[in-house]
């Protein structure tokens, strides 16, 4: 089967990610999702909840809650979407299967290996994880060829990455196949095949270095959490969203590109590689960084209102928007 043609998706776990997977696969007119997830009051919670990821409304009108809510009945309604409380059920008529569970490898082992006597044979295997390696999650598989990694950035119904990180025994024509569903014309998304299994995946890695950097210039009160924000925002944020990393070196290296950049900058850049922090997540209590870090953090944003987190939801949507309009001669796809 085509990655166009209609699929019947299960998603297994309905947190924040599953909730936005979900609203993702049913912006295609051709798709039926199929829901399920172990807490008691699924359906309240799919009710309550899923109204939040659709129908953002236009500019002008706003989030209407009542027209998402609606259009949630809709589908359940029409037969597009099924919330189940057996994942026997779930995955009977499965094209395609997606995790979004605990970042937990037992769990996710666990789990595949029960997916995989339920779903169709034919169906697609995808994991969510943040970092997790689907060679991690193979284990007691009998196929192994069918599991992949569909890392999304959050929220995935508005962010455009997915990155795909096949295992060593993952099929050539899976990888195929997933790249090919988020790439169907109109979409917005973006699927960039991974080559290697990396912790973190690329993502994630660059993500967690600059959070990292970000934390600890705050322990060593160099900036405030706020004030660091705001140079991220005012500096690499909009030059990173239009260049990416290694085009914004070629840019500033002027003619001679990103080998100049690098031989007038080398040692500046050298010594601040040789100095960068090194604070320890799973310890270094004695430090208090991360207190001081939820802390200031806490003090300068405190809790987001859900009207707060749509205004946010738009401003990103306007960036990824304008990143993919085309000015001039530019050379960019």
């Amino acid at each position: 089967m085509a990655a166009t043609s209609p699929q019947r998706i299960t998603l297994i776990g309905l947190g924040t990610i599953g909730m936005s997977m979900a609203a993702l696969h049913l912006e295609r007119s051709n798709t039926t999702v199929d829901v399920f997830d172990t807490r008691p009051d699924l359906k309240d919670h799919v009710l309550n909840t899923l109204p939040n990821f659709l129908g953002q409304g236009s500019r002008t009108t706003g989030f209407d809650p009542q027209r998402s809510a609606s259009l949630v009945k809709s589908f359940i309604e029409s037969g597009r979407l099924n919330i189940h409380n057996s994942l026997n059920t779930a995955c009977a008529s499965a094209t395609i299967v997606q995790e979004q569970g605990p970042e937990n490898i037992a769990f996710k082992e666990s789990l595949w290996a029960e997916v995989e006597s339920l779903a169709p044979p034919s169906a697609h295997l995808w994991t969510s994880t943040s970092g997790i390696a689907a060679s991690l999650q193979q284990g007691s598989m009998r196929d192994k060829t069918r599991l992949l990694v569909v890392h999304p950035f959050n929220p995935p119904h508005t962010m455009p990455l997915l990155e795909i990180v096949p295992g060593p025994e993952t099929a050539s024509e899976r990888v195929d196949f997933a790249r090919e569903y988020f790439s169907v014309q109109g979409s917005r998304h973006r699927p960039v095949v991974i080559r290697k299994e990396i912790p973190g995946f690329v993502g994630n890695r660059l993500a967690f270095a600059l959070f990292r950097e970000a934390c600890h210039l705050v322990q060593e009160d160099v900036v405030s959490a706020k004030d660091l924000d705001n140079i991220l925002m005012a500096s690499l944020g909009p030059r990173w969203a239009g260049n990416g990393v290694f085009e914004s070196y070629q840019q500033g290296g002027g003619e001679g590109g990103i080998g100049a950049f690098i031989e007038k900058l080398s040692s500046t850049m050298q010594e601040v590689w040789d100095g960068l922090g090194k604070v320890n997540v799973l310890g270094d209590e004695e430090t208090g960084w991360k207190d001081k870090v939820i802390s200031q953090v806490n003090d300068t944003y405190g809790t987001l209102t859900p009207e707060r987190l749509h205004e946010k939801e738009e401003r990103l949507k306007d960036f990824v928007e304008v990143q993919g309009k085309t000015y001039g001669d530019s050379h960019k796809e």
